[in-house]
């Protein structure tokens, strides 16, 4: 059955330490696919067959891996929700998906309830990891089950939903060729390890150890943790990140790859010096991120801390973009790279022309490691797709050497006094100033300009967010950037509420100032 991926390395080491789950717990690799096993008969003997979908609602643990895996093994589809959701969120997505079988923990159980009996999920197929009343405890799905391969394996597929930063979540199915039943990391999407990657897969599997600190019901972070499973390494998970934590484990664990987003990166600079130069972080070889922009002081701070091992991918849940060393982005700070293996990336005009170099437009890629479409909403397929290319909506530009620069999202752009103003590069701008933990830039209804340009901040702890402040970061960026890009006023706020892989919901932010009016962009 082949000689690659977690269920060979399982075969040929049973007794190899395969992952230490939050709670740090060990677990071989001959555990870990035997209880894939399980639970891949237990859905079966519970009538899910091929094409019947498997929802989770799930922190990083070890049933999470489990379950994906038994899910692959038995031609299943396997959803992951985004558990900061609520009961009507996840009933749209479990309702959405069609999911006959979900599996929760007492932390979100309550919710996941409500959402079940919306989407008409039977009590028998309900199941919580823990003790949570109103749900079966997972263990009876496997219990009495051999905890060898199935006779017929069939190839599943993961349906990843888009974060619904700008709508409701749509789920991605993909398509990959060529994928047998045991490259669980090709089905998550890891595809093909674009050129800059190859270091992901460099570290030798005796020595290297994976951190698994991003949630898992993401594209990347479940890529990243079935990447490192499939080529026998040692996987670290972390629940509930925090900088402390996060370099406790580094350095506890040996840690030589870690697959990351910006906000961590911040917070970690947030850190006092001292605490920083006392963290041990000698033993990271790969740092790579993704998910959502990385302002460039930020970015250049990582790098003379870490040194140039850290990776940089623009993708999205539908499909693969561009990568970027630290040794290119050093040379042209702020490119996300070139297009990975595979792919090839056109700049678009708003008549369909493609624009030269330097000028952006909407940004549009191809690519041959998987094709996808969008779950029930063909409509929706369609119209992100130019011929052979597809949009996710990023504003961006090429420079003459075919480097790769982003300036925001299409839905994002402010347009005041007929002028695209780029939300990113403002926040880039604020998030420098050291009284501001974090930012949104949004366009609010003007009279005259038809939008003007607001900055949302949640400050450092110990800052006054008053006006003096308000005053003091708009003549920051007046400093900094043209005028007319600079936020006309500040409001504070105690959270901007970041999902944890980084993005902002901005839609939500926006729809406080528009309530009642028309933003026609």
């Amino acid at each position: 059955m082949g000689d690659f991926g977690v269920f060979a390395v399982a075969d040929r080491d049973p007794d190899r330490l395969a992952l230490v789950d939050p709670q740090e717990r060990t677990v071989t690799y001959g555990e870990l696919t035997a209880h894939m096993h399980e639970f891949a008969r237990g859905l079966q003997a519970r009538g899910l067959g091929p094409g019947d979908t498997l929802a989770v609602v799930l922190p990083n643990c070890r049933e999470f891996v489990e379950l994906y895996g038994a899910a692959v093994e038995s031609g299943l589809t396997f959803v992951a929700l985004n558990w900061h959701l609520g009961a009507e969120e996840l009933a749209y997505v479990l309702d959405d998906a069609g999911a006959r079988a979900v599996v929760t923990t007492a932390r979100f159980a309550e919710a996941t309830i409500t959402a079940a009996d919306q989407a008409g999920i039977e009590a028998r197929t309900r199941f919580s990891i823990d003790d949570a009343p109103g749900m079966r405890p997972l263990a009876e799905l496997g219990d009495g089950q051999p905890d060898s391969p199935l006779e017929s394996p069939r190839v599943g597929r993961i349906m990843f939903y888009t974060s619904g930063t700008t709508g409701k979540p749509k789920g991605v199915h993909k398509h990959v060729a060529g994928v047998d039943d045991r490259d669980i990391a090709l089905i998550a999407g890891i595809g093909l390890r674009p050129t800059a990657f190859a270091a992901l897969a460099s570290v030798p599997a005796d020595r290297r150890v994976d951190f698994a600190c991003g949630p898992m019901y993401h594209a990347a972070p479940l890529a990243s943790v079935c990447g490192a499973l499939d080529n026998g390494a040692l996987l670290v998970m972390l629940d509930r990140w925090t900088p402390e934590d996060f370099l406790h484990r580094v350095e506890r664990y040996h840690v030589t790859n870690v697959s990351m987003v910006p906000t961590m990166f911040h917070r970690l600079l947030a850190l006092p010096e001292e605490q920083r130069r006392a963290a041990d972080v000698s033993s990271l070889e790969v740092v790579s991120h993704a998910g959502a922009p990385c302002p460039i002081d930020v970015k250049r701070r990582m790098i003379e801390w870490w040194g140039p091992i850290i990776l940089e991918a623009y993708s999205s849940t539908e499909g693969a973009g561009t990568s970027v060393t630290s040794e290119e982005w050093l040379r042209k700070p702020g490119t996300v790279g070139k297009p990975s293996a595979g792919v090839t990336v056109t700049i678009v005009d708003d008549e369909g022309n493609e624009c030269p170099p330097g000028v952006p437009g909407l940004v549009f890629v191809s690519q041959t490691l998987w094709q996808f479409e969008y779950h029930n909403d063909l409509a929706k397929t369609e119209a992100g797709r130019r011929g052979d290319l597809f949009t996710v909506g990023d504003i961006g530009y090429l420079d003459e050497d075919g480097y790769l620069f982003l300036c925001d999202r299409q839905a994002d752009v402010i347009v005041s006094g007929g002028v695209n103003v780029y939300p990113a590069e403002v926040e880039a701008t604020l998030l420098t100033h050291a009284a501001v933990a974090d930012a949104a830039v949004v366009g609010v209804p003007s009279d005259e300009w038809g939008e003007e340009v607001r900055a949302v901040v949640e400050v450092t702890v110990g800052v006054d967010a008053g006006a003096a402040l308000g005053d003091e970061l708009v003549a920051y960026c007046r400093d900094r950037l043209a005028h007319y890009k600079c936020p006309r006023a500040v409001d504070f706020v105690g959270s901007l509420g970041r999902d944890p892989n980084g993005k902002l919901r901005k839609q939500t932010i926006r729809d406080r100032y528009w309530e009642g009016r028309d933003r026609k962009i």
